[in-house]
């Protein structure tokens, strides 16, 4: 039997198979963060089509830490319900799932958040997409959203999910307050690598207070910032997930870039600059067409393109899983990957959303490539606030 198809626990869950989905941010929810009979169809598609485990997209926890308008919620226990409704719907179709926990911290706009400033580690620079220029948050923030973290955590449990997974990549506040590019504190949350550790070491340890034993808890994890100056790099990423190891992590998700400095390092392939600058507004349009027409052919898909960072992380943790995301397409990739401990999961994103049925076709033996081709115009659905489909032959009109 393929590796790809036994099974694995994390924490106290066995997924049956290798295969995740990674978290993709779905443009799913109602308005009010809620979920939506659409989201509900997303995920029970994928658990009918052998998803080994679902984490689903960005979940916000607290109103500050809300970046897209139809973005799921689980900052009030009003979205409990809902959130219930989903992960029923994906276990009565034989399926796992767990919820990505996340703050936006400096990548919103002051009108998503309700007419406050974004909160950030540091005031550094104006956000390249929102042009809006972060408060540094202070020690009575930090803590708030801390317990924030752990409300949503207990939220999670209430509804029944199998386990979180707590957003630390992407250039969400986790992320950076863990990056040396973001955070630029000199207080107890800055200054070092323990000190900028600290902010993800007591989510983590919130969160473990609230949930039961064994529940898993998941980080995803930046092994690459891309950052204008250094951020976080393979080699402090491994330090971080040694400590993490050390805190009890139950697995550890390595992923690349942040989404408002280094979109295309994120998700690779080819860059739909047509369908990006039409979520612009008129006056952004002009200079977002030259902007992102410049990335073009800069960023061709490389099969496992944060494998080498695994490499380095894999070492430091040991036993805990560690699950894989990037460019992942052929089938024989997959199997080498696991066969020689490089990772023990493997994350995919767009492939799901063109295939749900993926899995289940790999194991029937039917394909040996993905057919997704990375045109990325699914993730350029995000600014035209377009639900999350594979839009391969283009927007509807």
């Amino acid at each position: 039997m393929s590796a790809l198809f036994s099974p694995m626990k994390i924490g106290n869950v066995e997924v049956p198979n290798r295969f995740v989905n990674s978290a993709t941010h779905e443009c799913m929810a109602k308005e009010t963060g809620e979920v939506s009979d659409e989201l509900v169809k997303r995920y029970e598609r994928l658990s009918k089509g052998g998803v080994g485990l679902i984490i689903t997209g960005l979940m916000f926890v607290h109103p500050t830490g809300r970046g897209y308008k139809y973005q799921t919620g689980i900052h009030s226990d009003s979205m409990i319900q809902g959130l219930k409704r989903l992960v029923d719907s994906v276990h009565q179709a034989g399926g796992r799932i767990a919820f990505q926990l996340a703050h936006g911290g400096r990548q919103t706009t002051k009108d998503m958040i309700g007419g406050q400033t974004p909160l950030a580690p540091s005031s550094r620079g104006r956000d390249p997409m929102n042009f809006v220029k972060p408060k540094e948050m202070t020690e009575e923030e930090i803590l708030e959203i801390i317990k924030a973290f752990g409300a949503a955590a207990k939220r999670a449990v209430k509804a029944g999910a199998d386990g979180i997974q707590l957003h630390g990549a992407h250039g969400y506040l986790i992320n950076e307050f863990i990056s040396p590019f973001f955070n630029i504190r000199t207080d107890s949350w800055g200054g070092s690598d323990e000190k900028r550790f600290r902010f993800l070491k007591e989510i983590y340890q919130e969160a473990r207070k609230v949930v039961p034993d064994s529940f898993p808890i998941l980080v995803k994890l930046n092994t690459n910032d891309y950052t204008p100056k250094e951020g976080i790099t393979p080699s402090l990423a491994a330090t971080y997930s040694g400590w993490m190891a050390e805190l009890g992590v139950d697995a550890v998700e390595v992923s690349c870039g942040a989404t408002n400095y280094s979109y295309m390092n994120m998700c690779r392939g080819n860059v739909p600059t047509a369908e990006l600058v039409k979520g612009l507004s008129w006056w952004e349009k002009p200079i977002g067409r030259l902007m992102i027409g410049k990335l073009e052919g800069k960023y061709d898909l490389e099969e496992g393109y944060n494998l080498e960072a695994a490499k380095k992380v894999k070492p430091v943790i040991g036993d805990i899983p560690l699950l894989l995301v990037g460019g992942m397409r052929t089938v024989s990739h997959m199997e080498e990957v696991l066969e020689n401990n490089f990772a023990d999961f493997i994350s995919m994103s767009r492939p799901f959303i063109r295939e749900p049925f993926l899995v289940n076709k790999i194991k029937d033996n039917k394909m040996d490539k993905v057919s997704c081709v990375s045109c990325n115009r699914c993730l350029a659905a995000v600014p035209n606030e377009l639900p999350v489909y594979c839009y391969n032959k283009g927007f509807p009109k």
